[in-house]
């Protein structure tokens, strides 16, 4: 890493009607530099990087790139400068090629034409400057989430940026593939890159990150040499308090099997799946992705077609041929990707909360609105969700938050069994430890949890028992006593 500062942002003032989204915010960039940029959700991580990227003007501070005073009023103004944001929802089309992709709107012409012989060679070009194996030609819809990640990346580069921003650019790959892109990060430091690193999976940034600005309430807290600071001095700064219990869990005996599942294939990923749930349990799911755990338990909720096995819920063998049927059965999932297959985002946090029990507070033409307002705060209270009122779009709550109002609406349907596939992806430190601690009193109170979770750590302080799964099967079950992280990756690994 060179002493070459690349970026200045002094003093950055934003606000929003209601709301101070950035105060006095300062953050600095080198040359050949990975630098986190570390806050809980709301801290206000993702306005300073829409003013850097153009989105948004600030109304006081000011940016210096190389040492001069920039003005960027656009995201054209913001590439010119050498900025590019690979933002964490990948906008690329999905229909059209790699080459088609990384030149869309800048294609070399011959003529009138497109000139397709010299794009598809200069893409080969970069594809081979970091060893990516696949072809210009390829569409990106026949790529996995990690490589389509690589050619934005690529796309990034080829604008010549020298300030990469990169937003939770691992929170949907394997661990295989975050190596990967490490490597790649490795060689744009070494060019002089500079990237600015955002992500709430803390492990990592001691593997590549520089340094560390932490953000709290749309305020600077400090920067610091990520080798000289600890975890838990970085949470501390993150959330202003120390995390004594991060992992919330008292282990109770359990009681009945409420749920027996003995074979369950979906002629697809899932091949050989059995297990048992028992009442007021939390029960892990690992395994690498693909493994097919989420998919396991969309054939037992009905949402996909079971095609041989034996779903057994409380003494009763089921046939779920759709989510109603398991919602109506006392069944409720909270899906991996909440944007995609949950949350109404341009609705309000009234409406996402209640959505699942209208028939509470409608009946024909007649709307309780009353009681409507009552199930939606009660979900909102139990929960701690963070928001203005009721009627906030919830789209424009951060991740956290958005998060807590799916796990409210679920719960809101009286569950006896709450699935939660991924419940803490994309979300901070502060909201993890208050959705772990929403998880221990449920399962205190009876209620039997499924978690399927990427994250090692959260599997083995949550769970009582853990079932570990490979290549469509289970390939063994850990006690609580007897978890670790050795154990788990040896059993995901098994082919």
């Amino acid at each position: 890493m060179s002493e070459q500062i690349l970026l200045e942002m002094k003093n950055i003032h934003k606000r929003f009607p209601g709301v101070y989204a950035l105060k006095n915010v300062n953050f600095e960039l080198k040359a050949g530099e990975v630098h986190a940029l570390l806050g809980e959700n709301g801290a206000g991580k993702s306005t300073l990087i829409k003013v850097l990227g153009g989105i948004y003007k600030a109304d006081e501070g000011e940016i210096f790139i190389d040492g001069k005073k920039t003005e960027i009023d656009s995201v054209f103004a913001a590439q010119q400068n050498g900025i590019a944001i690979i933002h964490q929802e990948l906008v690329l089309v999905p229909y059209m090629s790699v080459a088609e992709n990384i030149f869309l709107g800048r294609e070399p012409k011959k003529g009138a034409l497109i000139d397709k012989a010299k794009m598809n060679a200069d893409t080969q070009e970069l594809l081979k400057t970091y060893n990516l194996n696949f072809t210009p030609e390829t569409l990106v819809v026949n790529l996995t989430i990690a490589q389509q990640q690589m050619v934005e990346i690529v796309k990034a580069i080829s604008f010549n940026s020298r300030i990469l921003v990169m937003d939770e650019p691992t929170s949907s790959i394997s661990d295989k593939e975050v190596e990967f892109l490490f490597k790649i990060m490795r060689t744009l430091k070494k060019k002089g890159v500079g990237i600015i690193y955002i992500s709430h999976k803390m492990s990592e940034l001691w593997q590549i990150c520089d340094r560390v600005t932490v953000m709290r309430d749309g305020q600077y807290v400090g920067v610091n040499v990520i080798k000289e600071i600890s975890k838990d001095d970085l949470i501390a700064q993150m959330v202003g308090r120390t995390l004594e219990q991060y992992y919330v869990r008292d282990f109770l005996p359990t009681g009945d099997t409420v749920l027996k599942v003995e074979h369950l294939s979906d002629g697809n990923m899932v091949k050989d799946v059995s297990f048992e749930l028992k009442k007021g349990e939390i029960l892990g799911f690992a395994g690498l992705v693909g493994a097919g755990r989420s998919e396991a338990m969309q054939a037992i909720f009905g949402l996909t077609k079971k095609y041989s096995g034996k779903i057994v819920l409380n003494g009763k063998e089921v046939h779920f041929k759709s989510a109603v049927q398991a919602l109506e059965s006392g069944m409720a999932l909270v899906p991996e990707d909440r944007k995609l297959d949950g949350l109404y985002l341009i609705q309000s946090v009234k409406y996402n909360s209640t959505i699942e029990v209208l028939g509470d507070f409608i009946k024909g033409v007649y709307l309780d609105a009353k009681k409507e307002n009552d199930i939606a705060q009660k979900y909102v209270r139990m929960m701690n969700t963070k928001t203005p009122t009721l009627e906030q779009t919830i789209g424009n709550l951060s991740g956290g938050n958005q998060q807590k109002v799916m796990i409210g609406r679920w719960l809101a349907t009286n569950p006896s069994i709450l699935i939660l596939d991924e419940p803490t992806r994309g979300v901070d430190v502060g909201a993890k430890a208050e959705i772990y601690t929403i998880m221990n009193y449920l399962a205190k109170q009876g209620l039997s949890i499924i978690m399927i979770s990427s994250e090692l750590p959260e599997i083995i302080n949550m769970s009582d028992r853990v079932y570990v799964m490979a290549n469509g099967k289970v390939s063994g079950c850990l006690n609580h006593d007897e978890v670790s992280q050795e154990k788990i990756m040896s059993l995901a690994a098994e082919e």
